[in-house]
């Protein structure tokens, strides 16, 4: 597989000195004012040291960690964005299994945001060693970014990393959102309730599990059903053991399933003092968020790419997208507001936050919008068009692929139905095939290169 090399660039190893310093390095990123080298966000001190510290760490354990056939994995250093009254430190699993994100709030904030913006933030092998260390009395002082300009000297980064980012890994920071932004609260468990149920799960590698509330707790269920929950790998939740100590309830998010649905994404939330630990399991430890395919219909289309770049415009790193607000300033419809945002977390632009039911703007300091679009679906169904290959008549589409035809079905409600095997075996669970991929941007009034050619060859003789 193809990897984007990534090169990190501090001017020093972030470090927790003697004094309680947590001091976070950052390498280049995106700021109100455009691209910066290292950005400057945030100066003050966190409100509770000991399960900061535990949470952050927990943060840099998923970016360097492999549940699916686990090895030596590089580290890739957490994403941090700062909102104007929070912090936000984002990170994925190398497998592409596992999100997570610590959100501190402006309660567990005593300081000055500098600035609005995101960027990566060196997580060290020392640093790691030193968070372990944090005790509940130690004091905490943050700074996100050099300190001290006058002190610093910015000809030339005396820390780097070239780290390689699979193309799959960057559509996976794509796709958590676009699979989950949907999903609504399924189970509430108190702190002792909370840390009853996540110490009595299986530590070996098991198959997906279903669980249901009951009473204060969650249950195992036989079969998915209304108001399940779907738990593949609980060993990917045990991020969240060593915080249990800290208390605090334990949310869980998901769809709305039928009895006999299939295994899908769950959202674990743990509210901590002054923040929140998140972390999202793809339905199977085998399958990583990359290959889900939510996103793809969202990529496909002309006019929502269109009013992604008009609402991108409106957008200031703000903690709580407002898609009515963002509809009033671009004169846009809501609908399609929300569409665009769709569009913008495919490119890493927006996040999700099930806490707040809401977008909030960030911007990935990788290129991910390019790793989307190379998307080997996207990539087949644009040959498909530009070897002029579909075709419409009524409501089946045609699609000749190399020596066989597949046809592409519309169902009343607008729905497509495809006749390869990549639709029999998911039936749309895990996106669009290509050839409904393709159908449908020709229904929408794409075409060809050669189709294209033709009619600005008409246009020129009129």
């Amino acid at each position: 597989m193809t990897s984007t090399a990534q090169m990190y660039g501090y001017v020093r190893a972030s470090s927790l000195g003697p004094d309680g310093l947590l001091d976070l390095q950052t390498s280049g990123g995106t700021t109100v004012a455009g691209p910066a080298a290292h950005p400057r966000f945030f100066s003050g001190f966190l409100g509770e040291a000991e399960p900061a510290a535990a949470a952050l760490l927990g943060v840099a354990n998923v970016a360097q960690a492999r549940y699916w056939r686990p090895n030596l994995a590089a580290l890739r250093d957490p994403v941090v964005t700062c909102n104007g009254d929070r912090l936000r430190f984002e990170s994925f699993s190398g497998c592409c299994g596992v999100y997570a994100r610590l959100d501190v709030l402006e309660s567990g904030l005593d300081g000055t945001a500098l600035d609005r913006g995101t960027t990566n933030v060196d997580v060290n092998n020392d640093l790691r060693l030193a968070l372990t260390r944090v005790r509940g009395g130690d004091p905490l002082r943050l700074e996100v970014g050099p300190e001290g300009l006058e002190a610093t000297t910015f000809d030339g980064t005396v820390v780097e990393r070239k780290v390689p980012l699979p193309p799959r890994w960057l559509r996976g920071f794509a796709e958590v959102q676009a699979v989950t932004s949907g999903y609504d609260l399924r189970a509430e468990l108190r702190a002792a309730d909370a840390a009853r149920f996540l110490r009595s799960l299986p530590n070996a590698p098991r198959g997906v599990q279903w669980l249901v509330p009951a009473g204060r707790t969650l249950r195992l269920a036989a079969t998915a059903g209304p108001g399940a929950v779907c738990l593949a790998g609980p060993q990917r939740l045990k991020e969240l053991l060593p915080l249990l100590r800290f208390g605090g309830a334990l949310r869980v998010y998901g769809p709305n399933l039928t009895r006999g649905s299939g295994p899908v994404a769950s959202v674990w939330q743990l509210d901590l003092p002054g923040m929140r630990l998140v972390l999202t399991l793809s339905p199977e430890i085998t399958r990583g968020f990359s290959g889900e395919g939510a996103v793809l219909s969202a990529l496909a289309g002309d006019e929502v790419i269109d009013d992604a770049e008009t609402v991108a415009a409106l957008l200031a790193f703000d903690a709580r997208v407002e898609p009515d607000r963002l509809a009033e300033e671009s004169g846009l419809p809501v609908a399609r507001v929300r569409a665009a945002l769709t569009q913008l977390g495919t490119a890493g632009r927006v996040g999700y936050d099930h806490a707040d039911a809401a977008y909030f703007h960030r911007e990935l300091p990788y290129d991910a919008e390019r790793a989307a679009k190379q998307n080997p679906r996207l990539r087949a169904a644009r040959d498909l068009l530009d070897a002029n290959a579909v075709s419409w008549d009524s409501a089946i589409a045609t699609i000749v692929v190399e020596d066989h035809v597949q046809r592409v079905r519309a169902a009343a409600d607008g729905a497509l139905s495809c006749t390869c095997q990549w639709y029999a075996k998911y039936q749309g669970g895990r996106g669009p095939c290509k050839h409904i991929l393709a159908a449908d941007a020709y229904r929408r009034g794409e075409r060809g290169l050669a189709e294209s050619a033709d009619d600005e060859e008409l246009a020129g003789t009129r």
